[in-house]
């Protein structure tokens, strides 16, 4: 593992809200408080009937499921939430090694799966990947904008953009700053 800038890394997941299910009670606590560290909320659930409950009232950034647990196992508590929304982080974090539920994890598109045990460089590599992945995720949702201006304001526009090496919108977004503010 590289070395991680932990202040950096902790500024951007107390951006996010996490949910863990899992249903042995000394693993969600303990991955439960650890999360705390890191999200600016946390949920905890102890099966997927509960979690998906959990999920349609705090509608968290990122979802850790179990894969076996009672009522409704992570598969089904995932493919529920893709369902709802489909571009819910969900991941995986589970001791199964059973070939046929990860590859249906997969078909289910989780952002991720973690094998149990985990120990302290999983979760900073993990948490790494989620934060790049939101990234990636809002740099994708970020658009574009029209606008149409006078030919005046057009030109003038046009001209403090070249002056100063920048795009047109950033010239606009900067004038409109400024009146709104």
């Amino acid at each position: 593992m590289k070395n991680v800038d932990l202040v950096q890394l902790t500024e951007e997941t107390k951006k996010m809200s996490a949910m863990v299910v899992e249903d042995e009670a000394v693993a969600n606590e303990l991955l439960s408080s650890t999360f705390k560290n890191f999200f600016k909320d946390v949920t905890s659930a102890f099966n997927g009937k509960e979690a998906l409950e959990l999920f349609k009232e705090k509608k968290p950034d990122i979802v850790f499921v179990d894969i076996i647990m009672p009522e409704m196992d992570g598969i089904e508590l995932a493919r529920k939430i893709r369902e709802m929304n489909p571009q819910q982080m969900v991941v995986v974090i589970s001791a199964s090694n059973d070939i046929q539920k990860i590859s249906e994890t997969i078909e289910i598109g989780v952002n991720s799966f973690i094998q149990k045990p985990i120990d302290t460089k999983k979760i900073i590599e993990l948490l790494q990947n989620v934060t790049n992945m939101v990234k990636r995720k809002k740099k994708v949702e970020t658009k574009t904008f029209s606008i149409s201006l006078p030919l005046d304001l057009y030109d003038l526009v046009n001209d403090n953009a070249k002056a100063e090496s920048i795009s047109k919108n950033a010239v606009i977004i900067r004038a409109l700053r400024e009146f709104y503010m």
